[in-house]
């Protein structure tokens, strides 16, 4: 199986595509979208929408987020984030006043 991370978009999904030996033309037509649209996405020329986003992570079983990349933190690191952001406000607020 190949490492879907640290690639473009267009480049994880057609790997996907890929390795379930689907054409184009079978997947645009489960997302629905016409295949040259779709052609597209692979090439990283247009981007899906919402819900083309939401059918192409169900069709092969992942997250949006995973297709994107996206990662959360744990609740302790974002609450570190925000509490020093907090004290950089009040800091720049106590000493850069004029």
């Amino acid at each position: 199986m190949k490492n879907y991370f640290k690639k473009s978009f267009g480049t994880k999904i057609r790997d996907l595509r890929e390795d379930r030996d689907m054409s184009q033309t079978e997947l645009a037509s489960l997302i629905p979208m016409n295949q040259s649209n779709y052609s597209k996405i692979e090439r990283d020329l247009q981007e899906p929408d919402l819900y083309q986003l939401k059918r192409i992570a169900e069709i092969f079983g992942v997250s949006c987020d995973d297709l994107l990349e996206i990662k959360s933190r744990p609740a302790e690191e974002t609450r570190d984030l925000l509490f020093a952001r907090r004290v950089a406000d009040l800091y720049n607020a106590m000493y850069n006043r004029r």
